[in-house]
């Protein structure tokens, strides 16, 4: 089972079953934070739901294209970071990820992405991460910007949310950034 320890405070777990109840708790307490920058969440309405979603993640896992994980900060689950499509050919990925409300402000996202890029760079030897950010969410882009990533630019109605299109920041990481 995938674990990555970030600090004292901080792990990184891949999302399995008996995460489930814990997910939808965290996924329901914050749905109106959550739907404003997440297309999924209106679907996810129930504990079996969130277990398929889970079961579809690890079997992404199992399959080495995609690890979605649960941020757990003091042994609890305050919010998600996931690899999505592992694109092994041209050794790059993205980094997605969210945190329940109330945990926001402690570091929490940025030490666990910190953490991430090096496994993905350092371990898995992928050398392209990029992280895509709604245009208006500063919250989420603060993190890329914080870390060095690079702004690509602009994917105009780069994703349907909430029935509206909305523009994306597409940031990119390399492993040749690491020595910059």
């Amino acid at each position: 089972m995938f674990t990555l320890k970030v600090d004292n405070e901080i792990d990184l777990q891949l999302l399995q079953a008996h995460h489930a109840n814990d997910f939808f708790h965290l996924i329901d307490s914050n749905r109106k934070h959550l739907r404003e920058w997440l297309p999924w969440i209106d679907q996810t309405q129930s504990h079996a739901q969130c277990r398929y979603l889970i079961d579809m993640w690890q079997k992404m896992y199992t399959n080495h294209i995609g690890l979605n994980t649960a941020i757990l900060f003091n042994g609890q689950l305050v919010g998600s970071i996931s690899l999505h499509q592992i694109d092994w050919m041209n050794r790059q990925t993205n980094i997605g990820y969210f945190l329940g409300e109330q945990f926001q402000g402690n570091g929490i996202v940025i030490k666990s992405v910190k953490a991430l890029m090096q496994y993905v760079l350092l371990e898995l030897h992928l050398n392209r991460i990029e992280i895509k950010c709604g245009l208006n969410n500063n919250k989420s882009r603060s993190i890329p910007e914080r870390l060095g990533f690079t702004k690509e630019g602009l994917m105009r109605d780069g994703e349907l949310l909430n029935n509206r299109y909305h523009d994306l920041v597409v940031y990119s990481f390399l492993l040749s950034d690491l020595n910059k």
